[in-house]
């Protein structure tokens, strides 16, 4: 019986035994674990560690290559939206001269013809002026000598002088004076030199859309109507065909003219009510930045600026705007009466004021700018 006994407990000090190192051991693997991981987070620290660091720059570092992507693709389709628009514009410009303008002559009146052709024409010159000189005229660039430029800030990727407004394109991978965006529909950037142009084309073409939406409304009516009955008898006709007899003969059907006329009425419509629309509210958008006197990426720098004096009890104060009408005078070039004729009615490939390095006050400016902050 004592034999026993001390079996029994001879088991159980080595059980206890066994237990106490396994515990050991296991503390020791935490503490090694833990010991691995604080070194780790310690080396990646010192190796990414910066003051400046926060939830913006991580986010930004995050999205990299989402932003690469967009911008290598966008720099390649290029081309292939400029031929879009051009391709777009082009059967839209077909379909009148060979469709719509044949009725127009022989159904309207001498008085309404002479306006259909006089606005219809002059729109389109107009279009197709300010969209080539928005795509072959550089947006302007600051030069890479430092001499000239002074109290300007530097690119941290051109590694160069950027005067005031300058912004660097990603897609461009150049700096690009008073930059407002990088438009694909024009392969090219939207700055201080080309400005005028972007804006007035989509101001055309938007007027152009609507121009043609609003005169076609009653021929396209007329041609989705013809469309329906198109269908009613092709589907009365092959049913026909199916249970023919020698009494009874096929509906007349459409012929192919017919069938193209109609189709392309309904095209234009769709196409020039969906145009206006998008672009209609894009060119309201620029109106109200122009009337600011902004640029899309100064909008939101100025809204974060407004917001940061205001929680000091400050007030921001745009320098480039010199009141709405000035504005505007500044943005088209107007500078004496008889410009809102020959610069903005007509063609005209007249600079901005200006150089885009410095921001002086125009000649046409009646008032002084504002100061840039006022308590």
């Amino acid at each position: 019986m004592r034999s026993r006994q001390r079996m029994f407990a001879a088991v159980m000090r080595l059980l206890l035994k066994c237990l106490r190192l396994g515990r050991r051991r296991r503390f020791k693997l935490v503490r090694q674990a833990e010991q691995l991981w604080h070194y780790g987070h310690l080396c990646l620290r010192s190796l990414l560690y910066n003051s400046f660091t926060n939830g913006d720059v991580v986010l930004d570092s995050l999205f990299e290559p989402v932003y690469w992507l967009v911008d290598h693709v966008t720099r390649w389709f290029g081309v292939v939206f400029v031929a879009l628009v051009i391709g777009l514009t082009s059967s839209i410009v077909a379909i009148v001269y060979i469709c719509l303008l044949p009725l127009i002559l022989q159904t309207y009146t001498p008085a309404w013809i002479c306006w259909h052709l006089a606005y219809g024409h002059w729109n389109l010159i107009m279009i197709v002026f300010h969209y080539y000189m928005a795509i072959t005229t550089s947006p302007g660039h600051p030069p890479q000598a430092k001499g000239d430029l002074t109290g300007v800030s530097i690119c941290r990727k051109c590694i160069a002088p950027k005067p005031a407004r300058t912004h660097h394109c990603s897609i461009c991978n150049r700096c690009v004076l008073k930059m407002d965006h990088h438009c694909p529909w024009l392969n090219n950037c939207v700055g201080h030199y080309n400005h005028r142009y972007f804006f007035s084309f989509c101001l055309f073409m938007t007027m152009g859309c609507i121009y043609c939406s609003i005169s076609g409304w009653e021929m396209f009516r007329d041609a989705y109507a013809a469309i329906e009955r198109m269908k009613l008898l092709e589907k009365e006709r092959l049913q026909v065909a199916a249970n023919q007899t020698y009494y009874q003969t096929p509906p007349p059907t459409f012929s192919f003219r017919q069938r193209a006329f109609h189709k392309s009425v309904v095209y234009l419509w769709v196409l020039c009510s969906s145009v206006a629309l998008a672009l209609g509210a894009l060119t309201l958008w620029h109106a109200a930045l122009i009337t600011r006197g902004e640029t899309s990426i100064e909008r939101h720098i100025n809204k974060k600026e407004r917001q940061r004096l205001q929680k000091k009890g400050k007030v921001f104060r745009n320098p480039y705007s010199y009141g709405s009408w000035d504005n505007w005078k500044v943005f088209l070039g107007v500078d004496v009466p008889r410009h809102w004729l020959t610069r903005v009615l007509l063609p005209s490939p007249h600079l901005p004021h200006g150089t885009g390095l410095r921001w002086d006050l125009p000649p046409c400016v009646t008032e002084q700018r504002a100061p840039l902050l006022a308590i």
